[in-house]
């Protein structure tokens, strides 16, 4: 598990372009791939998305991604069966459902940003434990309950493109959908509204405020709010409805981590947003973009 947890720190920027186009699933091979990494000594940088106004609109557009080739761009047909006939799919929310980190995003808001982005970098690179980096980047800017609520007031939810029509199609073949994030609840409320996503089927960090709003900490009795939380979340939610196959479809550390024993039986990696390379070349399928996944269902 070191081992996993230092090779987890090197991350790779996605440079991506949005266009109004159908794409269909095509091979890898058909995929011309280019990587840049932003190294100095031994950091990575990472590149954020650029916003989106309208998060329904972003939604609907395909996302092209062109980054170097991995020998699981292509699924096994075990890998293929195995997803068309899972009995659930828990997805991750930052940099996968949605086009950014919701605390990067928050503490920015706040007038942290630069500092709480740093620190989630570490964080889901795997090199500091989850819940010391969480507790360390809500440390820096202590958002209350005001703040909060202007932040989601002036910032919609940024869906990333064919996340919408993924989840119906989903939900249309009878796949029961979660989402499993260690960002708040508050924040995803309105990305499980939108994906029509009930509330039970959310597992996620809970921020804590005191009767004058005061920021108070998180709710450390939740799964997600430590490392290898995400695994337990998807062994409760598996164990509760006794699905027979699960699948789990992140883009971190923690995602990866929820493939193991009565928890998820296929990892795939999402890296339409960031790719984090040790975590790609981990997973059972890594896709650039939805359109991927949503074909594979035909």
């Amino acid at each position: 598990m070191e081992g996993l947890v230092a090779a987890l720190s090197r991350v790779t920027p996605v440079r991506i372009h949005l266009r109004q186009k159908h794409l269909s699933f095509v091979s890898a091979s058909s995929v011309q791939c280019t990587r840049r990494l932003y190294r100095n000594r031994g950091q990575v940088g990472m590149r954020q998305h650029p916003k989106l106004r309208n998060s329904i609109a972003a939604s609907a557009q395909p996302l092209e991604a062109t980054l170097s080739p991995f020998d699981n761009r292509l699924p096994s047909k075990e890998v293929l069966d195995l997803w068309r006939s899972a009995d659930a799919v828990c997805f991750d929310v930052d940099s996968t459902v949605c086009l950014d980190e919701g605390i990067d995003e928050l503490a920015e808001h706040c007038g942290a940003g630069k500092t709480v982005a740093e620190w989630t970098a570490r964080a889901m690179g795997g090199s500091v434990p989850f819940e010391e980096a969480l507790a360390a980047r809500l440390s820096l800017f202590n958002p209350s309950l005001s703040q909060v609520q202007d932040f989601l007031e002036k910032n919609p939810p940024k869906l990333s493109p064919g996340i919408v029509e993924l989840v119906k199609k989903l939900k249309a073949k009878g796949t029961d959908i979660y989402l499993v994030s260690g960002g708040f609840r508050q924040m995803i409320k309105p990305v499980a509204a939108i994906l029509d996503i009930p509330t039970e089927n959310v597992f996620a960090n809970q921020l804590l405020f005191g009767t004058s709003g005061e920021f108070l900490g998180f709710d450390k009795n939740e799964p997600t709010s430590r490392s290898g939380g995400k695994a337990t979340a998807v062994q409760q939610i598996r164990k509760a409805h006794n699905y027979k196959e699960l699948v789990m479809i992140g883009d971190g550390a923690t995602d990866l981590e929820a493939r193991q024993p009565g928890g998820a039986d296929l990892f795939i990696c999402y890296a339409g947003v960031q790719l984090r390379e040790a975590v790609a070349a981990k997973a059972d399928w890594l896709v650039f973009n939805f359109q991927d996944l949503i074909r594979s269902l035909d």
